[in-house]
């Protein structure tokens, strides 16, 4: 019984120490992707002959960077919203508008890494979406929590908006039931 046990506690010690393992190489991987995305981004913006309005937009290609100054939020944002994509930076939701364009600009990302300081977002807070051909600034006029089979959301009403999407509750652990979206008003340059 008691071989059992060490044998046991053994390899739970080892299943943690891989996890953390995995967690760090998941953390670590991400920020080096933002660091050295963010340089790129640097270097287009000023040479912005490279940016968006003179070529296709394909997923898994940089369109900006999202700031949150309050929050103290800053991330790159990434065409498409695949896993692999979510996983190192904000992607963007490919049905909708891509920044300057009119309608609705999604954005995604996941409450356990990037988008983690929206909890704290507020009625008010300004959002800057800076890409390769200008900054686009947003003021949060709401936030919600709907079901994930909620895609209404992601719908253009007319206006020139930026919505944020995660998961929610904040602290759940899993696959979380439901999503903490975030809706703004272009606001100008």
């Amino acid at each position: 019984m008691r071989w059992m046990a060490r044998w046991a506690s053994g390899l739970l010690l080892v299943a943690g120490a891989l996890a953390l393992v995995y967690v760090t190489y998941v953390l670590v991987s991400a920020r080096y992707y933002q660091v050295i995305e963010t340089s790129r981004l640097e270097r287009t913006v000023a040479h912005p002959e490279s940016g968006l309005d003179s070529r296709v937009v394909t997923e898994g290609d940089v369109i900006g960077e999202i700031q949150v100054p309050r929050l103290r939020l800053s991330a790159i944002v990434v065409q498409g919203d695949s896993d692999d994509i979510l996983r190192r930076a904000v992607g963007h939701v490919p049905e909708t508008a891509l920044p300057g364009q009119s309608g609705n600009v999604a954005l995604a990302g996941h409450r356990d890494t990037l988008f983690r300081p929206l909890r704290d977002i507020r009625v008010g807070d300004t959002i800057t979406l800076r890409t390769s051909v200008g900054n686009h600034t947003y003021q949060v006029n709401s936030t919600e929590v709907v079901p994930p089979t909620d895609i209404v959301v992601l719908q253009s009403r007319g206006i020139n908006e930026l919505t944020l999407i995660t998961c929610f509750p904040f602290h759940f652990i899993g696959h979380a039931p439901n999503r903490f979206i975030v809706q703004a008003r272009e606001v100008g340059e």
